[in-house]
């Protein structure tokens, strides 16, 4: 199912490319790490002008993947889209992921009128461990911790205005407890990575990287998917998500889909992209 999806989205790319209508920016070094330099790329439709920036951070366990075919079908719905990389697991534990994204969200509000964009609010959309990492952005605004002080940009705000998270894992302490036999085979290396140790061996650092303890009362406007049969990010960490949210009082909403596990065609299909932009538009 995983190579399903990944075969949609490079088809529905394709699509888009081949129309001709799009303008792309590549490989905009947004800052240097200690390890090499950090790149993102910048898709907008030609016939826009002005769109709305939605940042998307990719998934792969913390340590794989790359900013390569985001979901460019939001495109159509009049939106920019910035794909981002950053430091993996293997590279640097948490949180210089979090101060990676925030140095590339005040690099791309910096350079708005440049690449052509609106950047006086940000949207930030990610899936499996990039939703982990965009609900934790979203969640850590001014928050010196969270920030960190890399690219040459810092005069601007790393504030993120609403946010997309496609099924991530938000509270390190209490997923492996609800993993499936296959999700501990996942999870269990991957937190090694993340935060140096298990939950129990690092309860600290899974503290502050566990998105559902840093949720308050301003937190930004949050829409949570995931799939009812995802046997490797429980859908209990959405459930204590949202739970938080409502606790809080802050404007949330989750979509269940039913039949369809961590990878599923539901998740990027029209009906769904839809109401992601309902909420985009209603909440910007």
């Amino acid at each position: 199912m995983k190579r399903f999806l990944l075969l949609f989205c490079l088809f529905t790319n394709f699509l888009l490319f081949s129309q001709k209508d799009t303008i792309v920016y590549s490989d905009l070094v947004y800052a240097a790490s200690d390890r090499r330099d950090l790149m993102l790329d910048i898709y907008k439709l030609k016939k826009d002008i002005k769109p709305q920036l939605i940042i998307w951070i990719h998934g792969g366990a913390w340590s794989g993947g790359t900013k390569t075919n985001p979901p460019l079908q939001i495109l159509k719905y009049g939106y920019a889209m910035a794909s981002v990389d950053f430091r993996l697991s293997t590279e640097a534990i948490f949180p210089a992921q979090i101060h990676d994204i925030k140095a590339a969200i005040r690099y791309l509000k910096e350079n708005a009128f440049r690449y052509g964009y609106q950047a006086n609010k940000i949207v930030i959309w990610g899936s499996s461990s990039g939703g982990h990492l965009v609900a934790t952005t979203a969640l850590t605004n001014g928050m010196e911790y969270y920030e960190g002080n890399l690219g040459e940009h810092l005069h601007q705000s790393s504030q993120v205005d609403v946010c997309i998270d496609y099924f991530g894992p938000t509270d390190l302490t209490t997923i492996l407890q609800q993993s499936t036999p296959h999700g501990l085979d996942v999870r269990v290396p991957a937190l090694n990575k993340l935060i140096g140790g298990q939950p129990e061996q690092a309860k600290d650092l899974a503290m502050k990287a566990s998105p559902v303890f840093l949720v308050n009362k301003k937190s930004p406007p949050l829409f949570i998917v995931h799939g009812e049969q995802d046997n490797q990010v429980p859908i209990n960490q959405s459930i204590e998500l949202y739970t938080e949210y409502v606790r809080m009082g802050r404007p949330v909403q989750i979509e269940y889909v039913k039949d369809a596990g961590h990878s599923h065609p539901a998740y990027l299909q029209k009906e769904m992209l839809e109401k992601v932009d309902r909420f985009i538009k209603t909440k910007l």
